[in-house]
């Protein structure tokens, strides 16, 4: 059986390494010309950590992750208003929880396929008719499943399912990240995660290894269209916010080296047609504010590769998937639109005190766990569940 799957990011990279496991002969291929080194830092945990588990990963994953000791909001005279041992949350989840940068989850990935599998950079789909895919190079690739991997912007749900806006919904935001390098800075935020404690935008600054500093940032704008120069857009939307923010600012690389988009969830009435599936963002994004895009991403390509193996056509497999787990994702998305996003961005003072003071009490004994659960949801079925 052979697999052609577009997007060589995490989604795609999990479901090639799954397939290949079951026998399957996989091609990747992805329009950007590299591997990305853009990105930030994500806590992995729930349905992907137990995905990552059954691939017999979880120690490489262990091994690609950033320890991070204290996470802490900050004012804009950077003096700290909430300080909360990071452990508190890695016990809520019973340990199962890394913090990693989203391109060192890609690579680890990447190299766990050990050249099983091809990954042509460079190169995306044109055309797709029935279970032949004709390649930005010309090729033409015959294929058992074709699935697009390829993110928000998905090229492959374009071409088999309609354009973007059809299914695209804008949650008024704005992301970028970046890393840059400075001692000063990094001995600041050196095994912690510094955040700004603001209403309306945000900035998260962590400290990785060799002096270098990963920035997050994320602000609420009406207007979803993206900026021209996205280092330009970072300067205007986040000078002021106090002194460590604007030495971050001053380290802004050119727009080569900057992550930037929209926070948008994907809204997809279906994930499959024929021989064509989408999975990870390309079907089912879930936002930045979700905070489990990866895991989902990972989880989600896991049950694609199971149902496969165990149904007896393509078609079986691709609609079994779509059926187990489009629920899954919905209540992921459902959660981020109603609750999730006023507490990851405050849009009133009010609810800004409301949340530090919740931060606050998650150090008081048996607290704990109840006030970080929402934080971490863990779904109300296991991977294992949805496998079977």
């Amino acid at each position: 059986m052979r697999a052609l799957v577009c997007g060589a990011g995490i989604a795609g990279l999990a479901l090639a390494h799954r397939l290949r496991h079951h026998g399957w002969d996989v091609h990747v291929v992805d329009h950007a010309a590299g591997p990305r080194d853009q990105g930030y830092m994500i806590d992995f945990f729930g349905p992907g950590y137990e995905a990552v588990t059954a691939m017999g990963l979880q120690r490489n994953l262990r091994e690609f992750a950033h320890p991070v000791e204290r996470f802490r909001y900050i004012d804009a005279h950077g003096r700290t208003t909430v300080s909360v041992d990071y452990t508190l949350f890695a016990k809520a989840l019973d340990g199962e929880m890394v913090s990693i940068m989203r391109p060192a989850l890609e690579r680890m990935l990447r190299e766990s396929l050990q050249d099983r599998v091809e990954i042509r950079y460079g190169t995306t789909i044109d055309r797709i008719d029935g279970d032949r895919a004709e390649l930005s190079d010309g090729a033409v690739v015959a294929a058992d499943v074709i699935v697009g991997a390829d993110g928000v912007h998905s090229r492959v749900r374009s071409l088999a399912f309609g354009a973007e806006p059809g299914f695209l919904r804008y949650l008024g935001m704005h992301t970028g990240a970046y890393v840059f390098r400075d001692p000063a800075v990094f001995e600041q935020v050196r095994g912690q995660f510094v955040l700004t404690e603001t209403c309306g935008r945000q900035v998260g600054l962590y400290g990785l290894d060799d002096d270098r500093v990963a920035v997050f940032a994320v602000h609420r704008t009406e207007d979803a269209r993206l900026p021209e120069d996205p280092r330009g857009a970072l300067r205007r939307s986040y000078t002021g916010m106090g002194p460590l923010v604007d030495l971050a600012l001053a380290h802004c690389p050119p727009p080569e080296g900057v992550y930037y988009d929209q926070v948008a969830q994907i809204d997809a009435p279906r994930w499959t047609d024929g021989r064509v599936a989408l999975i990870g963002d390309a079907a089912c994004a879930v936002s930045l504010v979700a905070g489990q895009g990866a895991s989902l991403g990972v989880a989600g390509a896991y049950l694609l590769a199971e149902r496969l193996h165990a149904a007896t056509s393509v078609q079986e497999g691709l609609a079994d998937y779509e059926r187990r787990w489009r629920p899954v994702a919905e209540a992921v998305q459902q959660s981020a639109r109603s609750r999730v996003a006023e507490w990851f961005l405050p849009t009133s003072t009010t609810k800004l005190v409301l949340r530090r003071w919740a931060f606050k009490a998650m150090r008081l004994p048996g607290l704990d766990r109840i006030l970080i659960g929402p934080l971490f949801p863990k779904g109300r079925q296991s991977m294992a569940e949805l496998v079977r």
